[in-house]
Formats: C-alpha cells, sequence, structure tokens
C-alpha cells in the first residue's frame, strides 16, 4: 500500500479534498510566488515566503492523493510524501526544499541577514518550477480536482489586490 510507513507512524492520516481547496491551495503559491519575487523585501523574508510556495504545492500534491501530514514535524513529512508520490524524478528537488525548511528555521533564530539574496532567488526559482511541474502532475493523475475548465491557477498571473499586474521576475 502507498504511504503505508507514513501512515503508521502517524505522520499522515486520510483527507478528502475538493476542486476548491486545491484551487485555494494554489492561490496561496501564486501570491507567495508574487511575493518572494519582490525584490525590496529582505533576502530572509523572500527566502521564506518563497520556502511556503513550495510547501504549499507539495500540500496540494498530498492532499489530492487523499493525504494530509500529522502531527510534529508535518513540513518535511509534507516533503518526504512528494517522493512516494510523484517518483525518485523529484528526489532531489525535496531533499532541496527540506534543506531550505532546516535553513529558514535557522534563520528565525539566528536573526536578520542569514539568508543570501542569491538563496532568495535560487529557491524562489526552484519553487516556481516545482508549482509548474505539481499542476501538471495534479492534472494528469486527478483531473476530478481540476476547475475552471482544467486550469488550477496561472504562473504567469500576479495580483496586487483586485489589479492584475504583468508578469514579473
Amino acid at each position: 500500500m502507498p504511504y503505508e510507513r507514513l501512515l503508521r507512524e502517524g505522520r499522515i492520516r486520510r483527507h478528502r479534498t475538493n476542486p476548491q481547496e486545491i484551487a485555494r491551495l494554489f492561490q496561496v503559491v501564486e501570491r507567495d510566488l508574487a511575493d518572494a519575487a519582490i525584490t525590496a523585501l529582505s533576502a530572509d523574508r523572500r527566502f521564506a515566503t518563497a520556502y511556503n510556495a513550495a510547501l504549499q504545492a507539495a500540500t496540494v500534491v498530498m492532499y489530492s492523493e487523499g493525504y494530509r501530514a500529522h502531527g510534529i514535524g508535518h513540513h518535511s513529512t509534507t516533503f518526504e510524501f512528494l517522493k512516494e508520490a510523484m517518483g525518485p524524478d523529484v528526489n532531489a528537488l525535496a531533499g532541496y526544499f527540506d534543506d531550505c525548511r532546516r535553513k529558514r528555521n535557522r534563520a528565525d533564530y539566528a536573526g536578520a541577514g542569514y539568508i543570501s539574496v542569491t538563496e532568495a532567488e535560487d529557491l524562489l526559482r526552484e519553487a516556481r518550477e516545482f508549482a509548474a511541474q505539481a499542476q501538471a502532475w495534479i492534472q494528469t493523475h486527478h483531473p476530478e480536482l481540476q476547475e475552471n475548465e482544467g486550469q488550477l491557477w496561472s504562473p504567469t498571473v500576479r495580483r496586487c489586490g483586485s489589479r492584475i499586474l504583468p508578469p514579473g521576475p
């Protein structure tokens, strides 16, 4: 049975999702990717926001498979789940996001300036690519969770309140 070890360890539980919940999570991904691209923000904040975009995209994959993370270490569990759900093609990326999780945690206690601009931009790039990959995976493996004629979200649309902004970095 898929995910048996994570279930046995109590790290995941069954979860019933729907297209609206998936769309809402992708809206968070979209918002966080746009916010992480704001160069006026500190590298620490951009990194944390890009990390959250990656985490939420991974959560979408988990929810679409009918599970949610449970208990302490749920971020780490979510990235571990990716390896089983999406297969070996995402192993390195899931490991990278888990490394970023640890770095983000240390940055919360180390004080301002712990994260470099390059690290924030690298994570933003990887989070963008993964969000698109997660969307494509869900469209292939769980088309029943799509709304709006198959479009889960648009990674090129940026919003500020009700205004639509041009594509950004």
